[in-house]
């Protein structure tokens, strides 16, 4: 199946997280009809992830992809459910990452035409949620059904570069209780907002770890919030902070960090660092080595298909995270050209399609 026509078709359906009951059901009646083995995980509340198994020998190889989307954005000015002008394809998830899903997808019912012995064992997996929290590539790790893998191909939007390796995050809540007074006399209370304010005000401070591939940690204020009792000094405020990290920050540097910083400071309220809650396990950063074999095979097979063989890092997280460090697997990213992720007029080379399913599958006849 031609894969710019199946981006056609994936695009066309809507599946921001959380409503990807359609699109589901759209890719698992697709490779039922084409006599693959084709199971479904239902993920509550979500779309079922898509499982489809393919035997081969030698290497068994998960192909990844999401199939949801964010939400629709304003200001655009192209059609959302798809629209093709030269090389561009418009539409909302085109490369992120309904491009790549389509990629892996038709690749996967190509190698389907070739015999056993002619291709490694193959998994194909659609999962949901990525955009939330990743509960459709977290309850497929606790399934068992991918332990004797070993790969995990992700087709993630890279502008043709071979990603490997990603920051981790942590999404951190900062509370501070102070004590409440008349607001003309200030001076007798606490002021929690100002408190937390100073803080805030001043991540910028906290020197964080450098790595040679991920580069360095970061902090980003998400939100504060806090007010007062009529006229009153606030007694209690909360900001998310986001928190992405490199290989030798944990949470316990993160929570040490942010202390030290407070009595730098001087902070006179009541400070509770804690991590905001979530169903799904810590995003963890990785690296895979460049000097891997199977990295060694990937490049190759990129510069074969007409695609510099360049590597990168990511520096946000996605379900690759879980792969890498839950798994506990070799998990490449590579995916199409394409831009405006997550904002209007979204896009997708589609030429650079066929060069990515051209490298992916010289890949996978290599590992044969």
């Amino acid at each position: 199946m031609d894969e710019f026509e199946l981006l056609k078709d994936l695009v066309a359906i809507g599946s921001p997280f959380g409503k990807e009951h359609e699109i589901s059901r759209f890719i698992a009646s697709i490779l039922e009809g084409y006599g693959f083995k084709v199971e479904t995980l239902p993920i509550e509340g979500f779309g079922d992830d898509v499982i489809a198994y393919l035997p081969g020998r030698g290497y068994t190889v998960v192909l990844n992809g999401h199939m949801d989307t964010v939400n629709l954005s304003p200001g655009w000015t192209r059609n959302p459910k798809g629209e093709l002008e030269g090389d561009s394809f418009y539409g909302l998830g085109s490369a992120d990452m309904k491009a790549g899903l389509a990629v892996l997808m038709s690749l996967f019912i190509e190698m389907g035409e070739l015999s056993k012995r002619e291709r490694p064992n193959l998994i194909f997996t659609a999962v949901s949620d990525e955009e939330g929290y990743s509960r459709g590539t977290w309850e497929l790790i606790k399934s068992g059904k991918l332990e004797d893998s070993d790969i995990v191909l992700v087709a993630e939007p890279t502008n043709e570069r071979l990603m490997l390796g990603a920051r981790g995050r942590f999404v951190v809540r900062l509370t501070t209780r102070g004590k409440k007074a008349h607001a003309a006399r200030p001076e007798l209370g606490i002021n929690a907002v100002e408190e937390l304010s100073r803080i805030v005000g001043n991540l910028y401070r906290i020197k964080t770890k450098s790595h040679i591939k991920l580069g360095k940690g970061s902090y980003c204020a998400l939100s504060i919030r806090g007010e007062a009792d009529g006229l009153s000094v606030p007694d209690y405020a909360e900001a998310i902070v986001d928190r992405h990290i490199v290989l030798g920050e944990d949470w316990e540097r993160v929570e040490a960090e942010l202390r030290k910083l407070s009595e730098r400071l001087n902070i006179k309220a009541e400070l509770e660092i804690g991590k905001f809650p979530r169903p799904t396990p810590d995003m963890l950063p990785y690296v895979i080595r460049e000097n891997l074999h199977e990295v060694k095979l990937f490049k190759r097979a990129m510069a074969s298909a007409g695609i510099d063989p360049q590597v990168t890092y990511g520096r946000s997280v996605g379900d690759f995270n879980y792969f890498a460090t839950y798994l506990g697997k070799p998990t490449f990213v590579f995916g199409p050209i394409g831009g405006n992720w997550h904002a209007s007029d979204e896009w997708v080379s589609v030429s650079s399609m066929k060069r990515v399913k051209e490298a992916y599958k010289r890949f996978l006849l290599s590992l044969v």
